[in-house]
């Protein structure tokens, strides 16, 4: 028998988590490198996510990342940088457990969406996980389908005004908030953990529509007190800051904190 025949399964833990009806929290890699990835998924994060959008990483980081987060108990997941099957693929058989896709418009993309994330006759994904098969395990064929998560963001006009559509595709895993380019979409300035009634009413116009129609539901957040206000609204995954801004940050702080004592001895 090959290696990846006897390697031994291992489950997505988010889902395992989310049918307990429990909340999962997610991390976020927007740093192309192995030291950091591997850094965040000491610290207990749920999921971690690599964002090919807007973060630093190209394709080529990924699999270096991936490496650098597989010993610990954490499950990995890709947000792509946009609807490409291609890069869909590649992902997943490299062995991330679920990808995030941004500018979901309409459900005919989503459609798009969850045909790349599963092998005939369920969607259109080609055959090869060259990583992901021994990473997650044998039998990869049979049993990748119901193990990949697979998610839409909804952060435009168009896929607030669509939502319900979204939600009601078939084999769709959830949705995901990108509250940044939602306050835009909105008429208002980008960013996140909003206190704009209209940017809080759509956020939580999309978690309905994802528990409705039986999805699980993701939001981005700034801070872990905003981040427990999407749980208690009814959110399933969400996300905190990021690994480079919790560098920038800290960073900060301890340089604000030196100069904030004054002239030291000596």
């Amino acid at each position: 028998m090959s290696t990846t025949e006897t390697a031994e399964w291992r489950d997505n833990r988010l889902l395992t988590v989310w049918r307990a009806g429990r909340p999962t929290l997610n991390g976020w890699l927007a740093i192309p490198d192995g030291v950091s990835a591997e850094a965040m998924a000491t610290a207990g994060w749920d999921s971690l996510t690599i964002d090919l959008q807007h973060g630093m990483a190209e394709l080529a980081d990924v699999l270096p990342m991936l490496q650098a987060m597989h010993g610990w108990p954490v499950t990995p997941l890709v947000r792509v940088p946009a609807l490409d099957p291609a890069c869909i693929m590649k992902v997943l058989d490299l062995g991330a457990y679920g990808v995030l896709c941004p500018l979901i418009d309409t459900p005919g993309q989503a459609a798009e969406l969850v045909a790349a994330c599963r092998y005939p006759p369920h969607g259109r994904r080609s055959f090869g996980p060259v990583r992901a098969a021994s990473s997650i395990g044998g039998d990869y064929a049979r049993r990748a389908d119901a193990e990949i998560v697979s998610f839409a963001m909804i952060e435009t006009r168009e896929g607030l005004d669509r939502v319900e559509e979204i939600c009601a595709v078939d084999g769709l895993s959830g949705v995901y908030v990108g509250p940044a380019d939602l306050s835009l979409a909105l008429g208002f300035a980008p960013g996140f953990d909003s206190e704009t009634p209209a940017v809080i009413e759509a956020i939580a116009r999309i978690v309905r529509s994802a528990r409705a129609a039986g999805k699980w539901v993701g939001v981005h957040n700034a801070t872990a007190g905003y981040a427990r206000r999407m749980v208690e609204l009814g959110a399933n995954m969400v996300t905190v800051g990021s690994d480079l801004r919790f560098m920038t940050s800290a960073a900060a702080a301890v340089v604000a904190a030196f100069h904030s004592g004054g002239q030291g001895r000596g």
